[in-house]
């Protein structure tokens, strides 16, 4: 699998964002010969919603970022596009457990230039889905995003 970049302060991915949750994203191929991203994270007791369990607003974060980053497979540190969310959907299927390494996946499963669309799941450790989505996201360059340079937002592989 080829590890995808993390920033600083993103809540999701962000290295340096003492309440986030840390996730690590990778680029991989499913059984199905579909690039898809994988992320790997714990949830800590400051991510909780009740107790033990991940707050669902968390889980909804982890999910859409994990299906937005699919745009990037292939672009390596420099991404030319980034997903911005248009909709997300969201089902919760059984509560997800704070402490134990967990695992997301997600999928473009529709691509009309400026427009994709995607799924993910998130995997409790028998494998079995806790949570899925199902968004809708826009194509856009950073620079009409947001006023700041890959770099400056710490945008680099880090080591596992």
């Amino acid at each position: 699998m080829i590890k995808q970049p993390n920033s600083h302060n993103c809540f999701v991915c962000g290295v340096k964002n003492a309440a986030g949750v840390h996730v690590r994203f990778y680029e991989t191929v499913n059984a199905e010969g579909v690039g898809e991203v994988v992320a790997r994270f714990t949830g800590q007791p400051y991510h909780q919603g009740y107790p033990n369990r991940m707050h669902g607003g968390v889980i909804t974060g982890i999910l859409d970022e994990t299906i937005g980053r699919a745009v990037n497979i292939g672009e390596g540190e420099d991404p030319s596009t980034w997903g911005v969310t248009a909709e997300l959907t969201v089902r919760f299927r059984k509560p997800v457990p704070l402490g134990v390494e967990l695992e997301a996946r997600g999928r473009i499963t529709r691509d009309i230039h400026h427009l994709f669309e995607g799924d993910g799941e998130i995997y409790l450790p028998d494998g079995t889905v806790a949570a899925s989505a199902h968004g809708k996201y826009i194509r856009l360059k950073l620079d009409t995003i947001a006023d700041a340079e890959p770099e400056d937002l710490g945008w680099r592989v880090y080591e596992d």
